[in-house]
């Protein structure tokens, strides 16, 4: 069984431009995410994948593997289905490329013991939310599930309601997804569904059109995403307390 980790690195950032190619302590940040995300042992092969030749120059002076893709894909996904055409795995995993601080064990935990290739099948990490007010920000992706972590929704607000009883656990969305190809080229091939246009959560489609989604919890897996310039500050600074110490 091949696992794959693919990286999408893009250049176009309306808050941060450029920001796979930023400066972290003399190395760019995609440099960064690259040997986290490679260092993960059941991962059969790391590449990056992007549509930007700054970015693809960059990764071939530093050695790290790259795909140039098609430029124009909306969203993540679309990049990982093209990577899927050209390199055979059992499943694939996106990695974002501006979490240089990514969560290594959340990379292995969504990797399942048994992966189904004759239907769409996809896992999602999840971690529980412990602070209130993450359950009220839009921003955190909240999911619902059964008992077998199997994905019944996603959303912006707070879901379950506490209606009658209080005592459960929110949980949120992390950025690490999973897909076999089947899972892939369904995206590419389909439009988006009722729930995802009225979210604005790309993953809702899956759910839209019945496909199997699997949550798997990591404990304390909140990711750290470099979005701004304070975002970066504060990634330099946790790298080097993490050196010193």
């Amino acid at each position: 069984m091949k696992i794959a980790g693919i990286i999408p690195a893009r250049y176009g950032s309306s808050r941060l431009p450029g920001k796979p190619l930023r400066d972290i302590l003399g190395h760019p940040m995609i440099w960064w995410v690259y040997h986290r995300v490679s260092s993960v042992k059941e991962l059969d092969e790391v590449c990056v994948a992007t549509d930007d030749e700054r970015i693809y120059r960059i990764c071939a002076e530093h050695n790290i593997p790259v795909m140039m893709t098609s430029a124009g894909h909306r969203t993540a996904a679309h990049r990982l289905q093209e990577v899927a055409g050209k390199m055979e795995a059992d499943f694939y995993l996106q990695l974002n490329g501006d979490e240089p601080l990514i969560n290594t064990g959340a990379i292995a935990a969504a990797i399942p013991g048994e992966i189904p290739q004759d239907r769409e099948f996809g896992t999602n990490i999840i971690t529980e939310i412990s602070d209130p007010a993450q359950v009220m920000d839009a921003s955190n992706i909240k999911v619902v599930f059964d008992e077998n972590y199997h994905a019944l929704y996603m959303s912006r607000t707070p879901v379950p309601y506490p209606f009658r009883e209080i005592s459960f656990q929110y949980y949120k969305h992390v950025g690490i997804i999973g897909y076999n190809k089947k899972m892939l080229d369904f995206y590419k091939n389909s439009q988006p569904g009722r729930f995802e246009r009225i979210e604005g959560i790309d993953t809702l489609r899956f759910l839209d059109y019945g496909k199997q989604l699997k949550f798997i919890p990591v404990p304390d897996c909140h990711s750290l995403s470099v979005d701004t310039e304070k975002d970066l500050d504060m990634v330099i600074r946790m790298m080097k307390e993490r050196i010193e110490n």
